[in-house]
């Protein structure tokens, strides 16, 4: 019988998710005062239920799009309408008009379709004199996934937002790059998640005291196999007008991704920090970035760069070991 278990869960959660009504998911956004644009995507029927963390995903994943529907973005005033592909993804560009800007700071969009439930997500507009903003990756940077040890499939299945692990340090890295600052940085995760954890890693991040982020996740497919993050670095230079700060680690390819993105955008990266989790150690892949073991590290490093402030770095790991 075992062989046949994981079509038996498969085929329940597609019954279930039968049941369910639509849902639009909107996804976390940064921006600029004179833009912003804002993507998601349409499921068929909205997740529910599951008797086990790992069936509760696979119902996430398995989540049948919709093709076609007709979609109402609504933020700070503004209203722009989008339908949505094969894949149920959309995206709008919205302004703000009549030389009017959207102010700096957290607001909500929100993305309606007839008979579904509405999208909400959180839009992060950046000051004109942020100093920067930041991108960074999740799996092994943010969370402990072990991807290169082949935990991928583990932790995507058999974790969720509370039971994934924290890398730690990393928020308090990120608290202090944020902190003390007349205008503070805006942050964008890249990562190979699939867009249908977005609820599920917006959880992970408040829950560790992460800052808000922008989310901009993998669409699985075959074009998305490899070079997937090259593409949403790039909108998001096209998009923001400051210099960003990369945060990613060893495990997989952030290293000569980020330095390809270097390449193309020398005046536009203020630093490069590579977190130690395995993976090739040639030291060729680490040229130009701080490749560290430990989140104070980058911190301190950050400090003799002026990205961040020293005595909240001091505050946020003085009970670390030295």
């Amino acid at each position: 019988m075992t062989p046949v278990r994981p079509f038996i869960v498969i085929v329940s959660v597609w019954a279930a998710a039968a049941q369910a009504a639509p849902l639009v998911l909107l996804f976390p956004a940064v921006g600029q005062p004179d833009k912003v644009v804002l993507s998601g995507r349409v499921l068929k029927h909205a997740p529910t239920g599951g008797s086990s963390t790992a069936s509760k995903n696979l119902r996430w994943l398995t989540s049948s799009n919709w093709e076609g529907a007709k979609v109402e973005v609504r933020f700070a005033g503004r209203t722009a309408t989008a339908t949505s592909g094969h894949d149920g993804n959309f995206e709008v560009t919205l302004t703000p008009g009549d030389g009017r800007h959207f102010e700096p700071g957290l607001s909500t969009a929100e993305a309606h379709v007839d008979d579904a439930e509405t999208g909400i997500a959180t839009v992060d507009i950046i000051s004109p004199q942020a100093p920067f903003f930041v991108v960074s990756d999740f799996d092994d940077t943010l969370a402990v996934t072990n991807v290169a040890k082949g935990g991928a499939l583990s932790a995507g299945l058999f974790k969720d937002a509370s039971t994934q692990p924290v890398v730690e340090g990393m928020a308090g890295f990120y608290g202090c790059l944020r902190a003390d600052k007349p205008a503070r940085p805006v942050f964008a995760l890249v990562s190979g998640s699939p867009v249908q954890y977005v609820g599920r890693i917006t959880q992970f991040l408040a829950r560790h005291g992460f800052p808000v982020f922008g989310l901009y996740l993998r669409d699985f497919g075959p074009k998305t196999i490899s070079g997937y993050k090259q593409p949403l670095i790039r909108a998001l230079l096209g998009t923001l007008t400051q210099p960003a700060v990369l945060v990613g680690d060893s495990g997989e390819k952030d290293p000569e991704v980020y330095a390809e993105i270097r390449d193309e955008f020398p005046e536009r990266i203020k630093a490069i920090y590579i977190r130690e989790a395995g993976g090739p150690q040639d030291a060729k892949r680490f040229e130009g970035m701080l490749h560290f073991t430990h989140p104070r590290e980058a911190a301190l490093d950050a400090v003799a760069k002026g990205l961040a402030d020293a005595a909240c770095v001091q505050a946020a790991f003085a009970a670390e070991p030295k």
